[in-house]
């Protein structure tokens, strides 16, 4: 828990160290589950040629950054502002190349230059992750309004959008895994990508991607 007040401002002051203390915990958490969402999904993605996996490995990835960046926020007092904006930054672009990315690897698949496999590792993923990230979102939003933190407020909608996403992948794999539906995941990958690059938009410019 940070022990310089220093420089800390006014407001950060105000803010009890229970507080403090619960929001360096949630987002150690998240850093935790972010760290293993990302490497799961993107190895079952590799296997798989998921379309889908990639998508979520590569949101879960940026969101790992945000993250890491919120903790450090309430960690560390110094230059806070200016890291989460240039954090900001760094991941509206990520975003972007993701979307990109995605948008290619979903039209080789579709035109059937790659065939995207059943993967109930990345199925069973999905489904932790449909779970686990609206439960964050709820927590950190708690936490943003206690805390009056921007920054905190982003990383929640950030969670939140990941248990859409989580949810959107997961049908596009079930079908495929069910019913041989081949072209179900590039296009639920392709689903994904208004979520996608409007959260990189909106990290682009500072704001959360949602209420």
């Amino acid at each position: 828990m940070p022990t310089d007040n220093v420089n800390m401002s006014a407001e950060e002051k105000t803010i009890p160290p229970e507080v403090l203390q619960r929001v360096i915990c949630i987002q150690t958490v998240t850093l935790i589950w972010m760290s293993v969402e990302a490497v799961v999904s993107l190895g079952a993605a590799w296997t798989a040629h998921s379309p889908a996996l990639i998508a979520f490995g590569g949101d879960s990835a940026v969101e790992l950054l945000s993250a890491a960046i919120v903790f450090w926020r309430f960690y560390s007092p110094s230059h806070r502002e200016h890291a989460e904006q240039r954090a900001g930054r760094i991941a509206g672009g990520l975003l972007f190349v993701l979307a990109a990315f995605v948008v290619t690897t979903s039209l080789l698949t579709l035109l059937g230059s790659l065939e995207a496999r059943p993967s109930p590792i990345g199925i069973g993923l999905l489904l932790l992750a449909a779970l686990v990230m609206p439960w964050l979102a709820a927590q950190k939003r708690r936490l943003s309004i206690t805390t009056a933190s921007a920054a905190l407020s982003a990383d929640a909608a950030e969670s939140a959008v990941c248990g859409y996403l989580a949810l959107i992948a997961l049908a596009g794999l079930v079908v495929n895994a069910v019913w041989k539906v081949g072209w179900a995941d590039p296009i639920a990958a392709l689903a994904l990508l208004p979520l996608i690059v409007h959260e990189g938009w909106e990290a682009r410019k500072g704001k959360p991607c949602c209420p």
